[in-house]
């Protein structure tokens, strides 16, 4: 079982470490005062993301710049909740040299206190942080795209505190069985938009990879999967990979008990609809939406 984790209880890993912020730390302090329109059992089990313009980020582009001072608070909004940020330090391309980056250095040094994670797919990288921060949890990321089983289970081997799941694999009975007595170090996500059994994926990761690194937010991937129709939660409940709240609920009673929330880049109503849906019980979701859309139009 992942340190700190209980056998009873599930964990919601959320998006958005800064661009989600205010909602989430509304959502945080919603299941602190009022735990009843939750679900039972469940936890925050970290925040990931970005601060903008860190060039170890992929899987999303983020340009911009956070001062010390707002990323001290930031990182202490969440922590002083025992919630651990999680850095999604996915870029592909990095070499030896972007490791010496001063401000992803930065970034590590200030949340450099053994709770913080770290999401992993380049070997350079992960050598680097094992070596220069080794107080992080390591989570071997979904970007990595292994879809082999003995290669699966091979990373479960390794020294990662988790594992996420490529999607596609997320109701693949025999991989689900042989993963089961690592069950606690999975991860799954649970309401990815991105079509089944994507061809282009990994290109579309090493283009955000190389958009971060040349700072270029006016490029977009031109994925032939994409459609022009807008990303709604209610479309992204019918793509085969979704899991109900019900799936959910199957899946932990097998052991499974860490459960990924996509939405970096959505619309903030996308991921406000993921929050009520897989949090929040049905009969309160209508009430806590109009409570959240008052506290983050404030």
């Amino acid at each position: 079982m992942a340190e700190g984790q209980k056998n009873n209880e599930i964990y919601w890993h959320l998006p958005g470490l800064c661009y989600l912020g205010l909602l989430n730390n509304v959502l945080i302090r919603t299941m602190e005062t009022n735990p009843e329109v939750f679900r039972e059992g469940y936890k925050i089990g970290s925040v990931y993301g970005t601060f903008p313009g860190a060039i170890w980020n992929g899987g999303r582009t983020m340009i911009g710049l956070s001062s010390k001072k707002e990323i001290e608070t930031i990182l202490a909004a969440y922590n002083q909740k025992g919630i651990p940020a999680r850095f999604t330090w996915t870029n592909s391309l990095l070499t030896e040299d972007h490791c010496k980056d001063t401000y992803c250095n930065l970034i590590m040094k200030l949340a450099d206190n053994g709770m913080n994670q770290v999401l992993v797919n380049n070997p350079v990288l992960e050598e680097y942080i094992r070596k220069t921060y080794p107080n992080f949890k390591l989570i071997s990321s979904t970007t990595k795209r292994i879809l082999n089983l003995e290669e699966l289970l091979a990373e479960m081997q390794k020294d990662y505190y988790i594992v996420v799941l490529d999607y596609d694999l997320n109701r693949n009975e025999k991989v689900l069985s042989a993963l089961e007595p690592y069950a606690d170090r999975v991860e799954i996500l649970v309401n990815e938009i991105c079509q089944p059994g994507c061809r282009f994926r990994s290109e579309h990761y090493l283009e955000m990879s190389k958009h971060q690194l040349e700072f270029d937010s006016d490029v977009n991937y031109p994925c032939p999967n994409h459609s022009d129709e807008k990303r709604s939660f209610a479309e992204c409940m019918k793509r085969p990979a979704f899991m109900s709240v019900e799936e959910v609920k199957r899946y932990a009673d097998r052991g499974f008990r860490n459960f990924k929330i996509v939405g970096r880049g959505l619309p903030k109503q996308f991921v406000l609809d993921s929050y009520l849906y897989f949090m929040v019980k049905e009969e309160y979701q209508e009430s806590v939406r109009q409570f959240f859309m008052k506290a983050i139009a404030k």
